[in-house]
């Protein structure tokens, strides 16, 4: 159960100082009146049990010796403590995946420390018992989807692609973080669903199931060339298949990759 304090000039040192000595303690600077900060402060609630660390919580109005001490000057302003001293921090109300980044370059989440667990155990080849971690972790963090998008991704890898779509349908387009990604594990879901079971009819055919194979052996070089010799040959095959596949890779890959750069010269010049 997660340790969360309001925290005064009284307890600060026995709830901040003394307690970064047993487990790391995220201190939140915040006010009353301040937006971001009550935006932030469900996410902190949230991720303390998940993360294990105390949570101790300073009003700035009604404790600015303390604020003052630590140098604050914008809210809301977190700072972590290990071992009696302030080793990182940020000022903002940052959204759940960079919140995440934060914490993990400090602390091994017990989830972080599952999925570790499951991913040891594809790589032994024991893919049952790592379907069944997985499952457990979906029930246990509901709500948590950065979990979604790892265990969809999983699914999709071992063909279950009915039960990918299930997890990414939990994300819907207000879960801002993970909906664009959701969307495209949608897509490489279908792109799996041909790879394993199209029936090549003509060359074209022969062209998209290399070109969705080698997506998901994440060869996508070769992937983007397959799907532009696609286009280059019939921009309408499949409902546009072509041009489709190579967006979704772009999108895997990130805007600045050079590999999107090159691609998506080559798409436009594909297509007009």
């Amino acid at each position: 159960m997660a340790l969360i304090y309001d925290v005064n000039d009284d307890n600060f040192e026995e709830v901040v100082i003394e307690k970064s000595y047993e487990k790391p303690v995220l201190v939140d600077f915040w006010a009353q009146w301040c937006g971001p900060c009550r935006a932030l402060k469900p996410l902190l609630e949230k991720l303390a049990d998940e993360y294990d660390y105390v949570l101790a919580k300073v009003n700035v109005d009604e404790n600015p010796h303390i604020a003052q001490e630590f140098g604050v000057q914008g809210i809301p302003d977190v700072k972590l403590f290990k071992n009696g001293r302030v080793v990182d921090g940020f000022v903002g109300a940052y959204p759940e995946p960079k919140l995440r980044e934060f914490l993990e370059k400090h602390i091994k989440s017990k989830l972080q420390e599952k999925l570790e667990q499951a991913k040891m155990l594809i790589l032994e080849g024991k893919r049952e018992q790592a379907e069944e971690i997985y499952k457990e972790l979906l029930k246990e963090y509901p709500d948590n989807k950065a979990l979604a998008i790892e265990a969809a991704k999983f699914f999709i890898s071992e063909g279950k692609i009915d039960e990918a779509l299930k997890i990414l349908d939990t994300i819907k387009e207000y879960h801002k973080e993970y909906y664009v990604q959701a969307q495209n594990l949608k897509e490489l879901a279908k792109l799996k669903e041909v790879c394993d079971k199209l029936e090549p009819e003509n060359e074209l055919d022969k062209l998209y199931k290399e070109a969705a194979c080698a997506t998901i052996d994440q060869d996508y070089e070769r992937a983007l060339k397959l799907f532009l010799d696609i286009v280059q040959k019939d921009k309408s095959y499949r409902d546009e298949a072509g041009r489709k596949g190579m967006i979704t890779i772009f999108s895997l890959l990130g805007e600045n990759n050079p590999l999107t750069k090159e691609y998506r010269k080559k798409l436009a010049m594909a297509l007009y």
